[in-house]
């Protein structure tokens, strides 16, 4: 079932054939597609991944795929706030589970609204700005979404961990107590059924109508579709798991000592020993999250496929990213919220019509998809927010773009160079540090923060972070007094 809304603020421009004097007829359509959850390890054209991603593969061989994209925030609320507004986390004050639409102000306007201003028709089918995994998505219900963000606004409804099928519980807490079923809770779900049983074959159900719809009317659009695996529950119909039987897992190295110089605030909040995982249940849960982005992988291909026979892929704009990554048992961690470079890390891909595909190794972030899309489209883009344009990158990947990525999570903060991983707890570091050689040490296995031989470079990334947070936090939104 799909819960149809339409915002009463843009009821009045939800004809699809009224057509913008701002916007010639010729201009690219946009369609976003996000995943939730999804680490780059796990998608096939990023590395020699256990987890096959055909669809995500072909549209990275003939787009732009980004090799160090990292989002800002590696939880699903602050994250989608922040490259949906166009502003850091710390730059809005927009922490937590929230639209961000109170934090910028009426008069700020988000990506997608920035497109309505020029003439595009703007649409979301599932999740795009915050929906709580499982219960938004068992109600049906809008979460933290921003109405006047869309002209029109699908939900899908699945039963999630409820579902008929075979589920197993794999996390215990030490004390032996069962968490509450929901919310991120590890549990895998073989389910019955076909795809249009869960809220993802729904969503790309959905996106395929619409699509073909928007050939139909011949006005360009903007069209988000937003995918909820392989966020936990890992929940799947049966055939997807097949392929990934948990006993052929292979786990992350383990290191004997490996959490012995990570500072307490740098273990992650979810961890094999406070899920009392043994080797068994790891495995299960590595399968079962390769089963999800099988799952996803499928509806994925599905609205490729409509975009391609409705050769609307002629004149369509193609993003495909996730919302932050998630630890797959490395360093023993799980899920997200960590800044290593499994959970901050993130897959992403804009195919252009007309370009030359490529790989960018080019420090990117999240929040440059605003004013990269704008500017691919023609469109001007913002003064106000804050990413940076990738657009030139599309024509000549080896272009650079920043010298380093920015990602924070409260009162912890990653800056990510070429070179150098570097963690700060604590605003002055007061909660400890973390800093790794990416060249020599990718996997982050040795930090080197107190170190003598990386001393010089510890100081100068200590300069470097303590600039960008003031440049981020020095917002327009503070200065204009709507941030207290």
């Amino acid at each position: 079932m799909l819960c149809r809304v339409f915002p009463v603020a843009v009821a009045v421009v939800m004809l699809l054939g009224a057509r913008s004097t701002v916007l010639a007829a010729d201009k690219p359509n946009v369609l976003f597609v996000i995943a939730d959850d999804l680490t780059a390890e796990a998608v096939s054209c990023y590395r020699d991944a256990a987890s096959a991603t055909p669809a995500i593969d072909s549209l990275a061989a003939r787009g732009t795929r980004y090799a160090r994209a990292y989002c800002q925030f590696p939880v699903c609320g602050p994250s989608r706030a922040s490259f949906m507004s166009g502003y850091y986390p710390h730059g809005s004050g927009t922490m937590g589970y929230v639209s961000g639409r109170k934090q910028i102000g009426p008069d700020r306007l988000t990506w997608s609204q920035h497109f309505a201003k020029h003439g595009y028709h703007t649409a979301r089918v599932g999740k795009i700005f915050h929906m709580g995994v499982p219960g938004d998505i068992e109600t049906g219900s809008d979460g933290a979404d921003d109405p006047a963000s869309w002209h029109e606004r699908f939900n899908s409804k699945g039963p999630e961990w409820k579902a008929k099928g075979d589920g197993e519980l794999l996390e215990n807490n030490r004390d032996g107590k069962k968490p509450v079923k929901g919310g991120n809770t590890l549990e895998l779900v073989k389910a019955d059924g076909d795809d249009l049983v869960h809220a993802d074959g729904k969503t790309a159900q959905k996106a395929c109508e619409l699509l073909e719809q928007y050939k139909a009317a011949g006005k360009p659009f903007f069209l988000a579709v937003g995918f909820v695996r392989p966020h936990v529950p890992f929940v799947a119909p049966r055939k997807y798991f097949e392929p990934y039987p948990w006993e052929k897992v292979a786990l992350p190295k383990k290191i004997p000592g490996d959490w012995g110089d990570i500072p307490k605030a740098g273990i992650n909040y979810k961890t094999s020993r406070n899920l009392d995982l043994d080797e068994t249940r790891e495995k299960k849960g590595v399968a079962a999250y390769y089963a999800a982005v099988a799952y996803l992988e499928a509806q994925v291909e599905k609205v490729l496929t409509t975009l391609r026979e409705q050769k609307l892929d002629q004149n369509t704009i193609v993003i495909f990213t996730s919302d932050h990554g998630f630890h797959l048992c490395e360093h023993d961690f799980w899920m997200k919220v960590s800044l290593m470079e499994e959970s901050a890390r993130v897959p992403l891909i804009v195919a252009v019509p007309g370009k030359k595909p490529g790989v960018c190794n080019s420090l990117a972030e999240l929040v440059d998809l605003y004013p990269t899309v704008s500017e691919l489209c023609g469109l001007p883009v913002p003064e106000r927010i804050q990413g940076k344009s990738l657009a030139k990158t599309i024509d000549d990947p080896r272009q650079p773009v920043r010298d380093a990525a920015l990602c924070v999570n409260g009162g912890s903060f990653l800056l990510r160079t070429e070179k150098w991983a570097y963690i700060r707890h604590g605003r002055n570091g007061e909660n400890g540090k973390q800093l790794y050689d990416m060249e020599k040490d990718p996997k982050q296995y040795r930090n080197m923060a107190g170190t003598e031989e990386a001393a010089g470079a510890l100081e100068e990334l200590d300069a470097v972070l303590t600039r960008r947070l003031k440049e981020v936090e020095d917002s327009d939104i503070r200065r204009d007094g709507q941030k207290k």
